[in-house]
C-alpha cells in the first residue's frame, strides 16, 4: 500500500508541474509558436476545465474500478500522450489540446490517494495526510519554476517536456504495478451524487471550495511571469526566482494547514482567516502594488503560503461523506476546486485584454490580481455560515 501511495504522489507531483510550468514556457512559446498570453491562459483554464469535469466520473471510477486502474490507465494515456504532444506542438492550438490532455491523465491521481486515506485510515488524520500529500507533491511546483527555467535553456523547451513526458509514462506503471485497491465494501449500501448534494451543510462549503485555489493556481501558474517580465523588466532565470519562492510558500503552506485541525479544534476557523488573508493579500495588488521586483515576490509568496488551504478544505468537505460514497465524495469537491481555478483562468485572460486597453500594465495587473481577492472575499462570506466540524 505504501509503495504504491508514492507512485500515486509522484503522479502528482507530476500533475503540480504541468498546471504550472506555462508560466516559465510563456516566453520562449510567444517567441517560438506565437502563443500569446491569453493562447496560454485559455490552455491553463483548459487544463482545469478537462481535470474538473473528469472528477464526476473518475469518483464513479474509484468507487466502482479502484484507484489502481482508475489512475494508472488514464495518467498513461493522457498524462503521458497530452506531454508528447505538448513536446512537438507547433502552434498554440496544439498546445491547448495537449493541456486538455494532460488534465484528463492528472485528474484521478490525487483523488485516489485521498480516497486510500479516507477507506483505509484512522479520519482523524485525513487532513494531515491530506497536506502532506500536497505539500510533498508541490515538488512539482517547484520543479517547473527555477529548475524549468535552467532545463529550458539548457537543451530547450520542446526536450525538456520529452523528457516529462517519458517520467509520466514511468509513473503510471508503476501505479499498475503498486497500487492497492481497498477492501470492497458491503455490496447493500447505495447512494448517489444527488444524496451528497441533498446536504445543506455542503452548499456553505462548496462556494470557497470553488475559489480558494483559484488565486495560487492563476498567479503561480501563468501570471507571475508575464507581471514580473512587463513590469520589472525580468529575465527568464529572475522569473524562475520569483516563482520558486511562490512555490516554496505553497509547499509550506500545504504542511502547515495540514495539522491544525488536530491543533486547535477546528478546521472552520483554521480555515476563514487563512482565506480571509489571502483575499485580502491579491487586493494589496489593487490598492497598494509593490514597488520593486523583490517586494513583489514577497507578496506572491504570502499569497501561496495563505492560499494553500486546499487539502484542509477537502478534509472539511470530506467530513460529512458517508464511507460508500467516498470517492464520489471526494472527487465533487475536486471538481470545485480544480474547476474554480479553471473559470478563473479562462476568465482571466479576456479580462485582462479588457482592462489593458484602458489602462497602463501595472495598473491592469493590479485590477486583475485584485479581482482574485475580491471573489476569494465572497466565498469567505459564505462560508462564514458553515458547520464546523473535525474528526
Amino acid at each position: 500500500m505504501k509503495a504504491g501511495i508514492g507512485f500515486l504522489v509522484l503522479g502528482y507531483v507530476l500533475s503540480q508541474f504541468y498546471r504550472a510550468f506555462l508560466a516559465v514556457l510563456a516566453p520562449v512559446l510567444e517567441a517560438d509558436i506565437g502563443a500569446s498570453t491569453d493562447d496560454l491562459a485559455r490552455a491553463s483554464g483548459l487544463w482545469f476545465a478537462a481535470f474538473a469535469l473528469m472528477q464526476l466520473p473518475v469518483g464513479w471510477a474509484l468507487d466502482h474500478l479502484g484507484p489502481r486502474r482508475t489512475s494508472s490507465i488514464l495518467f498513461a494515456l493522457g498524462g503521458a500522450g497530452g506531454a508528447a504532444l505538448f513536446a512537438v506542438a507547433q502552434g498554440p492550438v496544439a498546445i491547448q489540446i495537449a493541456m486538455v490532455l494532460i488534465g484528463l491523465g492528472c485528474a484521478p491521481v490525487l483523488m485516489a490517494s485521498y480516497f486510500i486515506f479516507a477507506r483505509v485510515y484512522s479520519p482523524g488524520v485525513f487532513a494531515t495526510l491530506a497536506g502532506l500529500t500536497v505539500g510533498v507533491s508541490s515538488l512539482g511546483n517547484i520543479a517547473s519554476a527555477l529548475p524549468m527555467a535552467w532545463a529550458v535553456e539548457a537543451i530547450g523547451w520542446r526536450e525538456t517536456v520529452a523528457v516529462f513526458a517519458a517520467l509520466t509514462l514511468l509513473v503510471a506503471a508503476g501505479m499498475a504495478l503498486l497500487v492497492r485497491d481497498p477492501e470492497k465494501l458491503d455490496g447493500t449500501a447505495r447512494g448517489s451524487l444527488f444524496d451528497l448534494l441533498r446536504n445543506p451543510a455542503l452548499w456553505l462549503i462548496l462556494p470557497l471550495m470553488f475559489i480558494c485555489y483559484a488565486p495560487a493556481a492563476g498567479m503561480r501558474g501563468l501570471w507571475i511571469a508575464p507581471y514580473v517580465t512587463d513590469i520589472y523588466d525580468a529575465d527568464l532565470v529572475q522569473i524562475g526566482h520569483v516563482t520558486l519562492a511562490m512555490s516554496l510558500a505553497m509547499v509550506i503552506g500545504s504542511f502547515a494547514y495540514g495539522p491544525l485541525d488536530r491543533l486547535f479544534g477546528t478546521r472552520k476557523w483554521v480555515l476563514l482567516p487563512g482565506n480571509l488573508l489571502a483575499g485580502l493579500l491579491c487586493i494589496v495588488f489593487w490598492f497598494a502594488p509593490p514597488t520593486t521586483l523583490w517586494s513583489a515576490t514577497a507578496l506572491f509568496a504570502a499569497i501561496g503560503l495563505f492560499g494553500a488551504s486546499y487539502p484542509m478544505m477537502i478534509a472539511h468537505g470530506r467530513s460529512f461523506f458517508p464511507p460508500h460514497l467516498m470517492g464520489r465524495g471526494v472527487t465533487l469537491l475536486n471538481l470545485f476546486g480544480m474547476g474554480g481555478a479553471g473559470v478563473m483562468q479562462f476568465a482571466s485572460g479576456p479580462y485582462f485584454a479588457h482592462l489593458s486597453t484602458r489602462n497602463d500594465p501595472e495598473a491592469a495587473y493590479a485590477a486583475l490580481f485584485g479581482a482574485f481577492g475580491v471573489v476569494v472575499l465572497i466565498g469567505v462570506a459564505i462560508y462564514l455560515f458553515s458547520q464546523d466540524r473535525t474528526d
